[in-house]
């Protein structure tokens, strides 16, 4: 027998197929409160879309330990060979607003939160272990430039490649956005990173730097600009639907976590700055670690509650793992929180999705949507019994900091080596798409002066690269400064 329809207080509801009216043909009574509220409530459905990653797919599922992790990090889900930790990921696209076809050309974002029994940890990535720039202070601009144009409301690639040009530092990221990695044939064909350098700590203090890489075990597959194109006419949610179907088929997709592990001081006087996420640390001086494999097993149960309403920080840490100095990241530890108090209200960290495996214990208070609140003490210190810190637990180990205050240039200035490198990892078949996707783009726009500082940028990375796109989008090397 079907359950009673019900208002949201609870009371009984009697016809929700016509209002109330003065006679048959009204007009429609103010008195029909149930009439009023449901629209009150459909008003205000939508809820603000995220500025950044609007769209994206989510699905839930467990991580195991594979490899005990004790000797690097105290963190309690990365102690214990065989140890399970539910979780939650969400797969979005950087870009593109929710309706946007999902197939396009994007960075796509990579954010898992673990229910741990030490409290909630995310790891808030993309499917590139790098990113356009190392200063949080650029990161609104970045934006600005990858959404619509402020007069004619397009998405503009002049806007995009403006940007870039006058950017140095963002060549590594474009290079492989533009290569074949750009457009993944599917989420689950995609790798992801937690891209920043974090900090690890082991119960005998001492200190570790760490990169995580999510490796697909489906393998990497990607699609090529036609098919992309092809895709996003038939469908604009075709990456979500396919990941959605693969797992509602029981074709539970699993990516195995590895881990770099740098000691403490090692990191510090590395070759390269490993602070700056437009740079990557060497797999031949620090090979990848096996952790454990996430597997995800179930669908959202309600869409909206399960992806729309979880938000992920990268500041959502558990003992045993810390920030780094990276830049970008301390940006982010405030950014990420602030935007879902914006998005969600105050309290969304007491939506389901958000909600920790274990009682939570403070004295935050009231606001939009407070829950499950009770007449305990609200401050501290107290004399009544109220919750106490745990040092012990949760101190962080510090680093020496010193010198200046300033505004200053990254510490490492090398823009284009990694680039270069990462260019000749790519087969010739694979250069001669990146080239076909260069003239696709940064052919198409207008400013003669931009083409030439994007070719000076990737000829400052590799001769040859440089020359290839020169040719392919009609830049005389000859008028590009090097």
């Amino acid at each position: 027998m079907a359950e009673k329809l019900t208002t949201q207080e609870g009371q009984p509801w009697a016809n929700n197929q016509h209002s109330l009216t003065a006679g048959q043909r009204g007009p429609v009574l103010i008195q029909d409160y149930q009439l009023l509220e449901k629209l009150a409530h459909f008003d205000r459905e939508r809820i603000p879309e995220r500025v950044v990653h609007a769209k994206g797919a989510g699905a839930k599922g467990v991580f195991k330990v594979t490899h005990d992790m004790n000797a690097y990090t105290k963190a309690d889900l990365f102690n214990g060979e065989g140890k399970e930790t539910p979780l939650a990921i969400r797969i979005s696209q950087v870009a593109g607003e929710l309706g946007y076809p999902d197939t396009i050309r994007d960075v796509r974002g990579f954010a898992v939160k673990f229910y741990t029994e030490q409290g909630n940890y995310d790891i808030v990535g993309n499917n590139t272990p790098i990113f356009f720039i190392n200063d949080p202070l650029k990161f609104p601009d970045f934006i600005h430039s990858q959404k619509r144009d402020p007069r004619s409301h397009k998405r503009d690639v002049n806007m995009q490649f403006d940007f870039w040009a006058h950017s140095p530092e963002s060549i590594h990221q474009v290079t492989y956005l533009m290569g074949d990695r750009g457009n993944p044939t599917s989420y689950r064909t995609m790798n992801g990173y937690g891209s920043h350098t974090y900090k690890w700590v082991n119960a005998a203090g001492e200190q570790f730097w760490v990169k995580y890489h999510f490796i697909s075990d489906q393998g990497v597959s990607n699609m090529t600009n036609e098919v992309a194109e092809k895709l996003a006419g038939q469908d604009t949610d075709y990456l979500q639907n396919e990941l959605f179907s693969a797992i509602e088929d029981g074709n539970y997709p699993s990516w195995t976590l590895y881990v770099q592990i740098i000691p403490y001081q090692e990191g510090l006087d590395y070759k390269y700055d490993i602070f700056d996420v437009t740079k990557v640390v060497s797999h031949k001086d620090y090979p990848l670690q096996e952790v454990g494999v996430m597997t995800l097993n179930a669908n959202p149960d309600n869409y909206f509650e399960d992806v729309e309403e979880i938000a992920f920080s990268p500041a959502n840490l558990v003992p045993g793992i810390e920030p780094s100095l990276d830049k970008l990241l301390q940006g982010r530890l405030f950014a990420y929180k602030d935007a879902a108090r914006y998005r969600l209200g105050a309290n969304y960290e007491q939506l389901k999705a958000n909600r920790p495996r274990h009682e939570v214990h403070n004295y935050a208070r009231d606001g939009f949507m407070a829950q499950n609140q009770d007449g305990s003490v609200n401050y501290e210190p107290n004399s009544q019994g109220g919750p106490v810190e745990d040092p012990h637990a949760s101190s962080i180990s510090g680093d020496m900091l010193q010198g200046m205050t300033g505004a200053y240039e990254p510490y490492d200035t090398d823009y284009y080596s990694a680039a270069g490198r990462l260019y000749n990892l790519m087969s010739e078949e694979e250069k001669q798409r990146l080239v076909e996707t260069f003239k696709q783009t940064l052919g198409t726009i207008d400013s003669l002066a931009n083409k030439r500082l994007m070719v000076q940028q990737m000829a400052r990375a590799d001769a040859d690269y440089g020359q290839r796109v020169a040719d392919a989008i009609g830049v005389d090397m000859a008028d590009v400064e090097l």
